[in-house]
């Protein structure tokens, strides 16, 4: 009931708006044509924004969200120390921000085993972070094993995009 008579009083005030007299007359001045040369948008002029302490923007400053690892291997190599090093600056720019740190293998071995190495994976790119000054309460660590894969297909080509780690932003 208390809805319906709230209803109708917005309806009644309206209604009284759009009667009300005006006693000034609205004068307005038409626009000023100006001369502008057209334009075109490429997709080069199109700056993206990324939110500040998004994915993207993780993205965007580290490079990358994302390291791989050679076949059965927990190891960091250089371009992947460069990566980690590049989301440990961000990480740490960015305080507020969580993050998962998710292990994944290829589709090859059984899926114990693969959840065993998603996890090695994982937690030697968090000590690596921690390692950085990131603090380890703001990481958590995920290891999916096989089952989130990237790529699909039973070659080195789609193996070796499975074979990562992923910083994925948690708010």
């Amino acid at each position: 009931m208390r809805k319906t008579i709230s209803l109708a009083l917005v309806a009644a005030l309206l209604a009284t708006g759009a009667c009300a007299r005006r006693d000034k007359a609205v004068t307005t001045t038409p626009p000023v044509a100006t001369q502008t040369a057209p334009t075109t948008a490429n997709e080069e002029d199109v700056g993206l924004v990324e939110l500040p302490g998004s994915q993207a923007d993780l993205i965007a400053k580290a490079g990358s969200d994302t390291i791989y690892f050679g076949t059965d291997k927990s190891d960091v190599d250089g371009p992947s120390r460069t990566t980690l090093t590049a989301q440990a600056k961000w990480l740490l720019a960015n305080p507020s921000v969580r993050a998962s740190i998710e292990g994944h293998a290829d589709e090859r071995g059984t899926r114990e085993y693969n959840m065993a190495l998603g996890e090695r994976r994982a937690n030697t790119a968090r000590d690596y972070l921690v390692a950085q000054g990131v603090p380890a309460t703001r990481l958590l660590v995920t290891s999916w094993g096989k089952e989130k894969p990237v790529a699909t297909g039973a070659d080195e080509s789609a193996w070796a995009q499975n074979r990562r780690e992923v910083t994925v932003v948690v708010k």
